[in-house]
């Protein structure tokens, strides 16, 4: 359904050292950096799309989005957890944190915080 998600970023250097552990931990792999454009993107397994890119908006002005949110997929409840302490410690601010939401669907474990720009994301988890 997806070709690619493009997050914005103010500062790429702050957000690529924000975005490569948080991706690292949940095993989606790095596909390029071009510090010089600046953007990064990586890919899903087994790719190569959609693609998660990180960069800055083209006309320079706000990086983030109201009302948008990027979920990511969590192999675990664990890696929900361990995502959400990860981001929290490189500055991340929690919308929620980990835990049941029914409300969703019985087996649904998230977790949200916004990125150092402000972009909402959810780490989710869809397993008993």
């Amino acid at each position: 359904m997806f070709s690619h998600v493009h997050l914005g970023t103010r500062d790429f250097d702050r957000a690529l050292a924000f975005y490569r552990p948080l991706l690292a931990l949940l095993g989606v792999a790095e596909r390029f950096c071009e510090p010089a454009r600046p953007w990064a993107g990586w890919q899903s397994s087994p790719g190569p799309r959609p693609l998660l890119l990180l960069g800055r908006p083209l006309d320079g002005e706000h990086a983030a989005g109201n009302g948008q949110m990027v979920a990511l997929l969590a192999s675990s409840r664990a890696q929900v957890d361990a995502a959400h302490a990860l981001a929290l410690a490189h500055g991340a601010r929690c919308e929620g944190p980990p835990g049941l939401r029914p409300e969703y669907h019985a087996n649904y474990y998230g977790a949200y915080f916004r990125d150092l720009d402000g972009n909402k994301l959810c780490v989710a988890c869809h397993e008993p």
